[in-house]
């Protein structure tokens, strides 16, 4: 009786939620529409009124510039050494050293007779973003160091972690904000704006918009991620500032005090801006995946030499910004002397290290054996391959007929569940079609 009455109960449940669910999904997907039509305005006005913001707002670093030097990404060349490199990002640096004191004085002095906090941290983040920018430099210096006997590739992975230590500080920066917003907010003290404070906090923004602008401009130019992280932090410090200063007019206009709620979320969103940099800085560290459209722009070139019928195998080593050292396997007919491999193999170097900046250590061989009985089982071991939908590339296939003794490269896709039994399994395949000869098959790295 109990379960009939449970499930009665439910019944009738279901048949007034049922209504009440439609009715939620029908409300939410109206609000999606009035927000989407909503923001279309403001994206638009955005992407209109940009441009004259980015011109104010580079106004008011272009004194410190000349000061220093500092070129715009504009005037700096393509493909420049790394000597000139370097001055390029100590001189941007420089500005940002200049200019980030600057700000934390004029701020710190404005914190106090406002008795603002929220100015106050914003001055103490400034300082932070000066002491980044002297890290950069540092980082730059040593970066550039000629190759030794302990480090014949250089320095250049220096460069990686001074990237890392500019993201601790912007995590730090968050996480500071937040936890002097959450005690704002549990000991609230009033401050006292004025109009020129007001007007002092809107040059400030300008300046850090200039900042993040003139770092990712030039960092990207000169392929400096620590400038790039520098350039990210400035961003972020506008938001910041951007958040003080519209909590500050509520507050003349209305008395409401939102200083602290709206800095909690600005420091939850830098701390997070933080930790994706560590995480990229740790990619390039631990060897992340080459840029696809640099491994196929230098396979192209590759395979526009004579006698190459395909590269394979590109590997590619990051020592640093624009110091990439690589190796590769190429295809080539079976009769090749030795003479002509050694003379396309020095082509291939010069022709890569000219186009792409890329030093081919290595270039391996796989011939093609084009004997038609070869190539009949060359034709029929592929065929079995791609017959699993799992497998990406095969290719190095050699043939012994003496010591029978069959080669072969295959890349399964590392979305498979078990790479290693779909390998098994093409080998038994394979072996079971030519059981008189040994397999020499190798599960190659997808890169």
């Amino acid at each position: 009786m109990v379960g009939d009455t449970i499930k009665s109960f439910k019944k009738v449940a279901s048949g007034a939620i049922e209504p009440v669910k439609r009715i939620a999904d029908d409300t939410t997907e109206q609000v999606r529409r009035i927000a989407d039509g909503t923001i279309e305005p403001v994206r638009n006005f955005v992407d209109d009124n940009m441009e004259p913001v980015n011109r104010l707002a580079d106004g008011t670093i272009m004194p410190i510039r000349l000061l220093t030097g500092s070129k715009s990404a504009d005037d700096i060349p393509d493909n420049v050494d790394m000597e000139f490199r370097e001055k390029i990002v100590v001189r941007t640096s420089l500005v940002g050293i200049i200019a980030n004191i600057l700000l934390a004085a004029v701020k710190a002095l404005l914190g106090l007779l406002t008795n603002s906090i929220a100015i106050t941290l914003d001055a103490v983040n400034n300082f932070t973003d000066a002491l980044s920018s002297v890290v950069t430099i540092i980082g730059t210096k040593l970066a550039g160091k000629e190759p030794d006997k302990n480090h014949p590739f250089g320095y250049g992975r220096i460069e990686y972690l001074t990237t890392m230590i500019i993201s601790a500080i912007i995590v730090y920066a968050g996480i500071t904000a937040l936890i002097d917003s959450v005690e704002k907010i549990l000991e609230p003290e009033e401050a006292t704006y004025s109009a020129l404070s007001l007007g002092i906090m809107f040059v400030a923004i300008l300046m850090k918009i200039a900042l993040g602008n003139h770092f990712q401009s030039v960092g990207k130019k000169v392929n400096s991620s620590a400038l790039v992280a520098s350039g990210k932090d400035a961003y972020y410090d506008s938001l910041l500032s951007t958040s003080v200063l519209l909590s500050a007019i509520i507050f003349m206009a209305f008395g409401i005090s939102l200083e602290a709620y709206v800095g909690i979320l600005i420091a939850i969103f830098i701390a997070k801006a933080g930790l994706e940099l560590i995480f990229e800085a740790l990619d390039d560290i631990l060897g992340r995946r080459a840029d696809n459209e640099l491994v196929e722009e230098i396979k192209k070139t590759i395979c526009e030499e004579e006698n190459v019928n395909g590269a394979y195998d590109l590997i590619l080593h990051s020592y640093g910004p624009n110091r990439i050292v690589g190796s590769v396997h190429v295809e080539v007919p079976g009769d090749m002397t030795a003479v002509e491999l050694d003379t396309m193999q020095r082509r291939i170097v010069r022709r890569v290290a000219e186009k792409h900046k890329v030093l081919i250590a290595a270039v391996g061989i796989y011939t093609i054996d084009n004997n038609p009985r070869a190539k009949a089982i060359r034709d029929t071991v592929l065929d079995i391959v791609f017959s699993h939908p799992e497998v990406i590339q095969a290719h190095g296939f050699r043939l012994d007929p003496v010591k029978r003794v069959m080669n072969l490269d295959m890349i399964i896709d590392y979305n498979a569940k078990d790479r290693d039994s779909i390998f098994e399994q093409i080998k038994a395949e394979v072996q079971e079609k030519y059981p008189n000869y040994t397999l020499e098959f190798v599960l190659d790295i997808d890169i």
